[in-house]
């Protein structure tokens, strides 16, 4: 990321590794209650025929989170939480960490790097993030779509059962299930968010408006945000319902979101907007503010037992 100080150590990629996977859990857990109420939302609709009058469940993000906890306890609202982890240690710190070392790779370790090459370094370690996550998200949003029932019926008993009884019943490829939506999904927010954060952030210290410190890190990381949620948010919605999707309920992504789009018309790919925003919005101030300051810490520590006195 642009923007460090000629004073401080460069943070090395593995701690550019490790302050965006931890980063990253700091900021799940704060906003993971949005992230289900968000998955609730867009697979809301998906069971449905058109022209059944049956009422939507839930209504806006905070309505869906009070009906949750009227409904399911508020510990529903963190169902799914550990994939989430496992799913931002492995996946947040390839798609962030690696982010500078990718572009240095395409500018062949120079210090220029135009938007192009920004997008082709988002769009790399995007892909190369989904490789490694992959089962960890499926089981995730498996987890924030199951919904408690009063005789304590669930579809997976624990983190582990997931990932046993997804691989027995639907074999290996279903922990891989919408592996192509989600790449593309990541790679258009990894882009967005990358990109554009490194942009504002890098334009709000050219022209002086800000110093290198977290005022300057909220206000890109909270345009990122923003500009993330309008870009992916359709993608994100075909690849929830079709990683939810039971066996042979859509013939592959591409069906899925033919599907929403002759039964529920195009505002369904926006279903859950707000939540979005919101998760993603907080999400990013909280990871990109956690990352500065992690990296910043970590490269004191480093300078501090290379020279205590």
């Amino acid at each position: 990321m642009v923007g460090m100080k000629a004073q401080d150590v460069v943070p090395s990629a593995a701690v550019k590794f490790f302050g965006a996977g931890t980063a990253a859990c700091i900021a799940d857990l704060i906003t993971f209650p949005l992230d289900t109420a968000k998955v609730r939302l867009q697979i809301q609709g998906e069971s449905q025929k058109v022209g059944e009058g049956c009422g939507a469940k839930y209504r806006g993000v905070f309505g869906t989170i009070t009906t949750m906890v009227r409904t399911e306890g508020p510990r529903s609202l963190y169902s799914g939480l550990v994939a989430g982890l496992q799913r931002q240690m492995s996946f947040a710190s390839v798609r962030i960490g690696l982010y500078d070392s990718m572009k240095q790779f395409y500018t062949r370790g120079t210090e220029s790097a135009g938007i192009v090459t920004r997008l082709m370094a988002g769009c790399t370690t995007g892909a190369m993030a989904v490789a490694f996550a992959q089962p960890t998200d499926v089981v995730k949003v498996r987890f924030q779509a199951q919904v408690r029932v009063a005789d304590g019926g669930r579809r997976y008993n624990g983190t582990l059962d997931a990932y046993k009884t997804i691989a027995r019943d639907e074999g290996v490829r279903g922990l891989w299930k919408g592996c192509l939506p989600n790449i593309t999904r990541n790679a258009i927010v990894n882009c967005a968010e990358l990109v554009t954060y490194d942009l504002i952030k890098e334009l709000i210290l050219k022209y002086g408006l800000m110093t290198d410190d977290l005022p300057c890190h909220f206000t890109a990381a909270f345009g990122a945000g923003f500009c993330t949620t309008v870009v992916a948010s359709p993608v994100d919605v075909v690849k929830t319902r079709f990683m939810n999707s039971g066996s042979g309920q859509y013939s592959s992504a591409v069906n899925c979101a033919l599907t929403m789009l002759r039964q529920e018309g195009p505002t369904a790919f926006y279903k859950g907007f707000m939540p979005s925003f919101l998760r993603l919005g907080s999400w990013n101030i909280v990871m990109f503010v956690s990352y500065e300051q992690i990296k910043r810490g970590m490269c004191r520590t480093q300078q501090y037992w290379e020279s205590p006195f």
